[in-house]
């Protein structure tokens, strides 16, 4: 994520090897981008505990801004009930110790909100699981530049993570780092914090190209933790236009791109319970791939039911797909919820 998504995004192709092979294998859909008549095998979702698996079967995910930039400037517990699951954004390297991450309170929120302290924000994790949401660290984020790339970091970053979960009482960590991963160390620092807090809620929000094929770096991790991970929110917005299954090129900011996306994905081997579809929540979060929350509703349908598609229709229906993210729940907040709206009442109504 971005804080304020300044940088632009060059429109890049992406025909990898990994995602036509995916789209063209037995079953697949056809050149004119319609239901294939042999549907795909879906992986099976793994078995979740603790908190993980108290999530409802149908998650919207928000992340808030533990900063002060154009959008509304929020303390946790004003954020709505429809978000049932919050990250808190960001963690940061600790220039102290490599892999380490540290969270406080920002001095510039705290100002613009009128006095905000770590005390007032562990009061309001606590109001926010008395409503029944869910709160996670996030860590990392366009600026974010945490560095995994041994045993020793990979350590050092699951217990400083543990620690920030016993002081704050996060329910888990989403990994949002956008500079570039080490997907073997990485994988051994989740398993660490996995094994240390069973049933803690793991996510991550890969940019759409580290999920493209087989050697992106996200989705070698993700299949590498797929056994403890709760949710992959692709980001489908700050992105080029993108081979998907189907075998057709998808522009970011439409329905195909989100459904064609999210099945290479299944086809990877991530179980659609796992995965959720991530869009800005107006216009100025992102600088492009905005989708107006009425078609994010069609997304969902489209990918679970098989109705409201664009061209690209699956030809499996996701029923478990988990659920739908935003950037940012401070910038929904400065577009009247318009997006938490609309989205949570279409999850709502999923079977």
């Amino acid at each position: 994520m971005r804080p304020f998504r300044s940088l632009a995004v060059a429109a890049v192709v992406i025909a990898a090897a990994g995602i036509l092979t995916a789209c063209t294998s037995p079953g697949a859909e056809t050149a004119a981008h319609t239901a294939s008549a042999a549907p795909d095998p879906l992986p099976s979702a793994p078995h979740l505990t603790g908190a993980a698996a108290a999530l409802p079967k149908h998650v919207l995910t928000g992340y808030w801004q533990d900063f002060q930039n154009n959008a509304e400037p929020l303390k946790l517990a004003q954020v709505p009930r429809a978000y049932d699951l919050v990250a808190v954004a960001f963690a940061s390297a600790d220039p102290a110790t490599p892999g380490a991450v540290t969270f406080a309170i920002d001095a510039d929120l705290a100002r613009a909100v009128g006095g905000y302290t770590d005390a007032d924000f562990i009061a309001d994790v606590a109001t926010l699981h008395a409503r029944g949401q869910h709160v996670i660290l996030s860590v990392g984020g366009e600026l974010g530049n945490v560095a995994v790339t041994d045993d020793a970091s990979a350590a050092a970053f699951a217990s400083s993570v543990e620690a920030l979960m016993t002081k704050y009482g996060f329910d888990g960590v989403d990994i949002d780092l956008e500079n570039g991963i080490d997907p073997v160390h990485l994988a051994k620092a989740i398993t660490a914090i996995a094994a240390a807090r069973p049933g803690a809620i793991i996510t991550m929000a890969p940019q759409t190209a580290d999920m493209a094929d087989a050697a992106a770096p996200y989705l070698q991790l993700a299949l590498a933790v797929r056994d403890v991970l709760t949710i992959v929110n692709t980001q489908y917005y700050n992105s080029g236009s993108m081979v998907g299954c189907g075998n057709g090129v998808y522009e970011a900011g439409t329905i195909d791109f989100a459904t064609a996306q999210t099945c290479a994905q299944v086809r990877a081997g991530l179980a659609p319970q796992q995965l959720g579809i991530g869009f800005p929540a107006m216009h100025a979060s992102a600088d492009n791939g905005y989708l107006d929350p009425g078609k994010v509703d069609r997304a969902l349908t489209c990918l679970t039911e098989g109705t409201g598609c664009g061209n690209y229709v699956p030809s499996t229906r996701y029923r478990g797909l988990r659920g739908a993210m935003t950037w940012s729940i401070n910038w929904d907040a400065s577009n009247d919820y318009a997006f938490a709206r609309s989205v949570s009442k279409q999850l709502h109504a999923l079977d």
